[in-house]
């Protein structure tokens, strides 16, 4: 994990030379096509660019990320040396970004040499190879060593190292084709530890796994996926204690399982457990009462099992298997999956068709998204997220609220005149609202949430002395208080005041 080789090569002009001239690794031309960023916010530095517009940069960790001019983007070595290995070893590598060691060594040579051939055509690589090897000390290595160390480096892409467009939000694709395993198995590993641990008989497992919130939702999303007549115990154990988070899509899982059973005697239990609040008694309103008998829980079990979990993981909405990530401190596996899933939208939004209405949309996965970007503390994806979502709002209700939700978004990530003109938006339409949906808007909280963010962006607008933006940000928020009813105008005079004496302030130049 070093860049020894780099320092030469930076030492040694005619080293340099050698490494730009045969093997396109040019630190000359350190400078990509666009302005970059990791999803996970981590440094880039680029350290040396090649003819085609690709550029090489190191992380953090010392890693090397190579970016190509066609949005495509991957990780070929652990460090600046071993990427140089490949490079130097490998002429043709980008040709080579699909082959594995499942390939075998005759299908890697035969592949190796056709593409070095195009090089020898053109100028010898064979001495120049060797020589900048020593001269770098770098071992020399076979190619299929060389694709196997490559295979691995492009495997570690993701989710550390998502490159993304800086300006635009959205993510490179991958150098390579090759099948990552789908999200919900690094995701459910632990729980299917923990399940294994129940159903061995170990108690320590049993009393840690039932008061831990996370591993609890875990386990019983593991014993969704393979299901065991003999877990019927075991999920009696976690249902009780699923209970104490309130009503989760777990809880109601948890009691499915259980009901599948069909026993009568777990009525009493699953009863106690939707009298547990008022969420629970809600959610599980329709599960049969304490005297119902056995096929009647059975029925009502297998009908929600099919409308709602089933067998496959690759069934279940995105949603639980990134909030299950995040909730285990795998933040950059869910995030990556997010971004991945906003980019396929903003690319086609058929994809938003609505079940039997092929020319409607339906925007709910991107508030969805916008959510759980916010959730992670990304809000530059959140906001991405939420400017499409508001886009296809059908109504002046609607559109107000997902303007309201761009406009706090935009401030909180500093872009604070696109924040002036998201609320000149939302007042246009609040005077033109095309429809009626809007008739109430001033005696019920969204009149509040309206007035509250305006006096709050006047605030930040003051707060980096924009105060000719932040007066008339100001006036509309008074305008809007104005016109509310007494108990919404009442809950943001605290603020209106506490604004209105900062803009007032006396630091103010004017």
């Amino acid at each position: 994990m070093t860049d020894h080789a780099l320092r030469l090569l930076r030492q040694h002009a005619h080293l340099a030379e050698l490494a730009a001239s045969v093997f396109d690794f040019d630190l000359d031309r350190a400078d990509h096509v666009e302005p970059v960023r990791l999803a996970s916010g981590g440094p880039l530095r680029p350290v040396a660019g090649d003819g085609t517009g690709g550029t090489y940069f190191v992380c953090a960790d010392g890693s090397v990320l190579y970016a190509d001019s066609e949005g495509s983007a991957g990780i070929i070595g652990s460090s600046v040396d071993e990427a140089l290995e490949t490079v130097i070893g490998l002429p043709g590598w980008r040709d080579h970004v699909d082959l594995s060691p499942a390939d075998g060594p005759e299908r890697i040579m035969a592949r190796v040499a056709e593409a070095e051939e195009e090089f020898r055509e053109d100028h010898g690589i064979d001495e120049p190879g060797a020589g900048l090897r020593a001269a770098l000390g770098l071992p020399e290595r076979s190619p299929v060593e060389l694709v196997g160390m490559l295979h691995t480096a492009l495997l570690r892409t993701e989710p550390d190292f998502l490159l993304l467009n800086a300006e635009e939000g959205c993510a490179y694709s991958l150098l390579d084709r090759t099948p990552r395993r789908p999200l919900w198995e690094p995701v459910l590993a632990a729980g299917r530890t923990d399940l294994a641990a129940l159903r061995a008989g170990d108690r320590t497992a049993w009393d840690a796994t039932a008061v831990d919130p996370v591993r609890r939702r875990l386990a019983l999303r593991a014993a969704q996926f393979d299901r065991a007549d003999g877990d019927l115990e075991l999920l009696r154990h976690l249902v009780r204690h699923e209970a104490e988070s309130s009503m989760t899509d777990e809880l109601r899982l948890a009691a499915v399982l259980v009901g599948l059973r069909g026993h009568a005697e777990d009525l009493p239990l699953l009863d106690e457990v939707r009298g547990t609040d008022f969420d629970t008694a809600c959610g599980l309103s329709e599960m049969p009462g304490p005297d119902a008998d056995g096929a009647a829980l059975r029925e009502w079990a297998v009908g929600l099992d099919e409308s709602l979990f089933g067998t496959d993981p690759s069934d279940e909405p995105l949603s639980t298997w990134t909030e299950l990530a995040a909730d285990q401190g795998l933040v950059e596996l869910a995030r990556t999956a997010l971004i991945r899933r906003l980019d396929e939208i903003e690319l086609d939004q058929s994809s938003l068709r609505r079940q039997g209405a092929p020319k409607a949309l339906d925007p709910s996965p991107l508030w969805t998204l916008a959510h759980e970007l916010e959730q992670l503390g990304d809000r530059v994806q959140a906001l991405r997220a939420q400017r499409l979502y508001t886009a296809l709002q059908d109504t002046a209700w609607n559109r107000v609220s997902a303007l309201l939700t761009q406009a706090r978004l935009e401030r909180e990530t500093g872009h604070l005149g696109q924040a002036e003109r998201s609320l000149l938006r939302l007042r246009g339409l609040l005077a033109d609202p095309a429809d009626d949906s809007l008739r109430h808007w001033q005696g019920v909280n969204l009149g509040r949430f309206i007035a509250a963010e305006h006096y709050t962006l006047t605030r930040a607008l003051a707060d980096v002395n924009l105060m000719e933006e932040a007066r008339a940000t100001l006036a509309a928020a008074e305008e809007i208080r104005g016109g509310l009813s007494g108990a919404a105008a009442t809950a943001v005079r605290e603020l209106a005041v506490e604004v209105a004496e900062r803009v007032a302030d006396p630091r103010d130049p004017d």
